[in-house]
């Protein structure tokens, strides 16, 4: 194995040659005799089938495995991002558009064993990562599935794709597990957050995350065809009426990650779930508001990223 190739195997291969992946599998497993691993911290056994906020016990349960070519481009290259949809979820946002798997627990059990195999197949199938998505209340499960997973050949980086409602404790335990972070900055107003997504704690529990994130796997770093293997991408979902407060959000992520940080500034929002309901969430975002947004995200200087065209738009295009 070349110098680069070597800088460039997910972490959680070293881990698992070491016994540190399995050893961290362990910690995770034990913690759901009283579940701390989100911010709710909720402390129930989840080994004895007791749930939590997020609506899932100790058994993996997942909605859908599959490869997905519509991420941001260095996730999703030209082979797609071998998705991983966990069950359940330890924030309650009223706009979810993934609210049947979100809020009402829709998917099936597997077993850590079947988890891993999924792994193995969305390698074989091509994928060029591991996406996990929604899954920092299952970790021990997908930790877990890791360490099959990587006795098994598998070798492609994996992807943590969060709300961004994490602790640091438990992100700690991702360090080297995790290569590439694909958090949410969802809110820069606690009132916002607790109104929208049921936690007033959310701005300053995402905002201690994302800097741990950094601090483990710095920018988002892709190889020669301009696939990420290492870094941070954050994304930010530009709401109606800035209730996500796009300005603030972006000058915190100046202020903590310099120049060098990914942004993708994401223009699909629609009235789904119980936002239908809720004004100014029963409209789209405007033409107009989300240039204002993405006029902010140049003033300030961010040119690595990706903007999306129009709200009925899945394409995403490079904003410097």
């Amino acid at each position: 194995m070349s110098s680069l190739e070597s800088s460039r195997q997910p972490g959680y291969v070293a881990l698992w040659e070491s016994g540190e992946l399995a050893r961290r599998a362990r910690v995770l497993a034990e913690g759901l005799e009283a579940c701390m691993l989100c911010p709710r911290r909720c402390g129930v056994n989840r080994h004895a089938g007791k749930t939590g906020a997020c609506g899932v016990d100790a058994e993996p349960r997942v909605a859908a495995v599959n490869i997905h070519p519509w991420e941001e481009p260095p996730i999703a290259g030209t082979r797609g991002s071998g998705t991983i949809f966990f069950s359940g979820c330890t924030l309650k946002c009223v706009f979810c558009q993934n609210y049947p798997i979100s809020q009402m627990g829709v998917g099936r059990r597997m077993s850590v064993e079947e988890l891993a195999e999924s792994m193995l197949g969305l390698q074989a199938k091509g994928a060029h990562n591991i996406n996990l998505v929604t899954a920092g209340h299952q970790a021990a499960a997908f930790v877990g599935a890791l360490v099959h997973a990587a006795s098994r050949g598998l070798r492609i980086p994996v992807v943590y794709n969060t709300s961004g409602f994490e602790t640091v404790e438990t992100l700690r335990l991702f360090e080297g597990v995790v290569d590439i972070y694909l958090p949410d900055i969802k809110y820069s107003d606690p009132e916002m957050a607790k109104r929208y997504s049921g936690r007033s704690d959310y701005v300053e529990v995402n905002r201690k995350a994302l800097l741990e994130m950094w601090r483990q796997t710095g920018s988002l770093k892709v190889d020669e065809n301009g696939v990420a293997w290492r870094g941070v991408l954050v994304r930010h979902l530009v709401l109606p009426a800035g209730l996500s407060g796009t300005g603030d959000c972006l000058d915190f992520l100046l202020a903590g990650m310099g120049k060098g940080v990914w942004v993708s500034l994401m223009n699909q929002y629609f009235p789904a779930y119980r936002a239908h309901e809720i004004p100014p969430l029963d409209r789209k975002t405007s033409e107009e508001e989300y240039e204002a947004a993405f006029s902010r995200m140049t003033a300030l200087g961010i040119h690595n990223g990706f903007v999306q065209l129009t709200p009925d738009d899945d394409d995403t295009l490079p904003c410097g």
